[in-house]
């Protein structure tokens, strides 16, 4: 997904000669993770909340209001929306092929594995010294009385 938006992002500007990709490949992925979690909601500037679908057009209005100039969140959504396109409504809504498939050597450096920890060994059992921590009823360690404060 990220070189793709990459890849568009470097044709859009070229075409359009602006310098900078931070802002639409930013708004390309925020695009992307808002379309698979359309019913979250989000909470933004001064307490606004909305569904996480509407988050790149509001962000693309604010921006439209503060500097006056939205075409960089607009590319973003752009991009966000021809990845979203090809990679999922195309194949699944359209019965199209999937253009947008990772590369297998892509997979062996990056496994498309979804959920959990990986890499980092598992949870001890026991601690160290070989004795299990003491906890209190709330949870947290137990660290004694030590000095209570007013006495």
């Amino acid at each position: 997904m990220l070189l793709f938006n990459w890849l568009c992002c470097v044709i859009l500007g070229f075409i359009n000669g602006f310098p900078l990709l931070m802002d639409p490949m930013v708004l390309s992925v925020l695009y992307v993770w808002c379309q698979l979690n359309k019913d979250v909601i989000v909470n933004v500037w001064f307490g606004m909340r909305f569904k996480a679908m509407y988050l790149p057009f509001v962000l693309f209005a604010f921006n439209l209001i503060i500097s006056g100039n939205g075409m960089m969140e607009l590319y973003g959504i752009l991009v966000g929306h021809i990845y979203v396109f090809f990679k999922f409504k195309y194949p699944q809504e359209f019965g199209g092929r999937e253009f947008l498939i990772t590369p297998k050597f892509l997979e062996s450096y990056f496994p498309p594995q979804r959920g959990g920890v990986r890499w980092f060994g598992n949870a001890p059992t026991q601690r160290p010294g070989g004795q299990p921590a003491a906890r209190n009823i709330f949870g947290g360690h137990n660290w004694g009385r030590g000095h209570v404060l007013g006495q």
